[in-house]
């Protein structure tokens, strides 16, 4: 018997004031059974820090060719290319021909920091290219906050998202490692 996707669904109001966006999402995650809370919990953040109307889960785990979250423009070319994790090196470049803008989110402590000493030196050239890093300290936290019915508040000015539900606040700063932040 195959096993199915557990659901999740979150509300996610955000106010950007680094981008001047504000609106309110009403997702819903669907966690691939090989998938951890800490991944689904770094797609949601994914989507928070680069929110729009055409921004878009992909199949991710479940398709090698779909990244984590994507954008696409009204004729199907993809605009933004979000992976999550510490993805290889083919997949990247591979990422960087296809679409106009491609952002790492890594994440997991010394293995995401061991990864990127050994991939950094040849993804140089991708002028497209954003690599940013999430501490494992902040990751547990906000993994802490996964639950299958979340309604977050998500605060972002200048560079630093805070992640607030109930009584709990998570101030996150993403460590850029290449690139920039800034969200086209």
């Amino acid at each position: 018997m195959a096993l199915t996707a557990t659901i999740h669904k979150a509300e996610l109001s955000i106010s950007d004031m680094d981008r001047h966006y504000y609106a309110t999402h009403p997702l819903t995650l669907a966690r691939h059974p090989s998938e951890t809370e800490e991944r689904l919990m770094a797609r949601l953040l994914a989507f928070a820090l680069y929110a729009g109307e055409r921004l878009e889960f992909g199949r991710g785990i479940s398709d090698v060719d779909e990244p984590a979250l994507w954008r696409k423009d009204y004729t199907g070319e993809i605009e933004l290319w979000i992976d999550v994790g510490q993805p290889d090196e083919t997949r990247i470049r591979k990422a960087c021909r296809q679409a106009q803008q491609v952002v790492v989110i890594a994440y997991g402590g010394h293995v995401a920091d061991v990864w990127w000493e050994k991939i950094a030196g040849s993804l140089g050239r991708h002028d497209n290219l954003s690599v940013l890093a999430i501490v494992a300290d902040d990751m547990r936290q906000l993994e802490a906050l996964c639950d299958r019915g979340m309604r977050l508040q998500c605060l972002i000015q200048d560079g630093e998202l805070q992640m607030i539900t109930g009584d709990t606040t998570l101030a996150i700063r993403p460590d850029i490692l290449m690139g920039g932040y800034a969200a086209a």
